[in-house]
């Protein structure tokens, strides 16, 4: 199975980078992806906001966004998959390429601009899969033009409730304009008095953007306590590009991705589980590549991970390659749950 993923994911890369992503979702569809037979280790057995985790990482939104095929990425050994951005109407997104491989860092960039085929085709896929085991989340996203977009989300919402097992509120990503002045402490507590208004049983996450300032740290942190926000997504994509880049596209507009975006993500990740305490779920995501980094993540204060560019680079068997070492070394420091080491660092 390994080396059916690493010569799928080889060929893959001959293809520019939305035409493998286009067809690495028509593969997953077609059953054509061997999913993994291998059952988690109890030790990664875990909790967040409530919901039952068979192990800690998750698939980050941005790969399936419209839910076509979120149980076949459960197969891969997922322990839980966020699909999305949606958006109420459909939308193109931005202009192509808008998606760049930087392999020699590891790193991808993309500004698609939330492109998926709109709320009601997603609502349908979700509700094809009703009654099926597995964690599903949804991105709720904005429609680049709307005049209203905080009513954007409560409309995904209230469609969608009862169809997913958690939503997540995605104001940060860089590719929508204006989109990450919603983190802002007023707008923000706007947002989230009108979508915690209209959320039903489902618990409720906000993403956050790694391009903070103290102030808006301290800022979204007292929004996430005031209105009783169930988890916290630390981070998005950045529009920061560090000096130690060397591939030729690493001057793309867009979000960056991958592996230069581990430091800075786990340093938030500090912050956030500094100003909020332990009563407050974190996510960690940003340059998740291997177990070392996913155990940075928890140690750091993530009760769960997620994961999405490092795909490209090393294929699907990299999630099972991350639970066996993850496995590992909490047993090795005497932990014997994920719940044990969030934080300890």
């Amino acid at each position: 199975m390994t080396a059916i993923h690493r010569l799928g994911t080889a060929a893959l890369r001959l293809l520019p980078p939305e035409a493998a992503h286009t067809a690495s979702l028509a593969f997953l569809k077609a059953g054509l992806v061997p999913p993994v037979k291998e059952r988690d280790d109890p030790v990664l057995a875990t909790t967040l906001a409530g919901m039952t985790l068979t192990n800690p990482v998750g698939l980050a939104a941005g790969y399936d966004k419209n839910g076509e095929a979120p149980d076949r990425l459960l197969g891969l050994g997922f322990g839980f998959v966020e699909c999305g951005a949606v958006t109420p109407r459909p939308q193109a997104g931005n202009p192509k390429p808008r998606v760049f491989r930087l392999t020699d860092d590891r790193a991808v960039i993309n500004r698609m601009g939330f492109n998926n085929d709109g709320l009601d085709v997603f609502a349908e896929r979700m509700a094809a899969r009703t009654g099926r085991s597995g964690v599903v989340g949804v991105n709720l996203g904005a429609n680049k033009d709307s005049e209203d977009r905080a009513a954007d989300y409560v409309t995904s919402l209230k469609r969608l409730s009862g169809l997913a097992s958690f939503f997540t509120v995605n104001i940060s990503s860089p590719n929508t304009p204006g989109l990450r002045a919603l983190q802002s402490r007023a707008a923000l507590d706007d947002l989230l008095t009108r979508v915690m208004a209209a959320k039903g049983a489902e618990p409720v996450f906000l993403k956050v953007a790694p391009d903070l300032t103290d102030a808006d740290i301290a800022d979204i942190a007292g929004a996430a306590t005031a209105h009783k926000l169930d988890a916290l997504i630390v981070s998005n994509t950045t529009l920061m590009r560090p000096e130690t880049l060397t591939s030729p596209d690493k001057g793309e507009a867009g979000g960056l991705s991958g592996r230069p975006l581990f430091e800075r993500s786990t340093a938030m990740l500090r912050e956030f589980r500094s100003a909020l305490g332990a009563d407050t779920p974190l996510i960690g995501v940003g340059g998740v590549e291997d177990a070392d980094t996913a155990y940075a993540k928890i140690r750091a204060g993530a009760a769960v991970i997620q994961l999405y560019s490092a795909l490209v680079y090393h294929g699907p068997g990299l999630v099972t390659r991350i639970k066996r070492g993850l496995a590992e070394r909490l047993k090795a420091d005497g932990f014997a749950s994920v719940s044990e080491a969030v934080g300890t660092a």
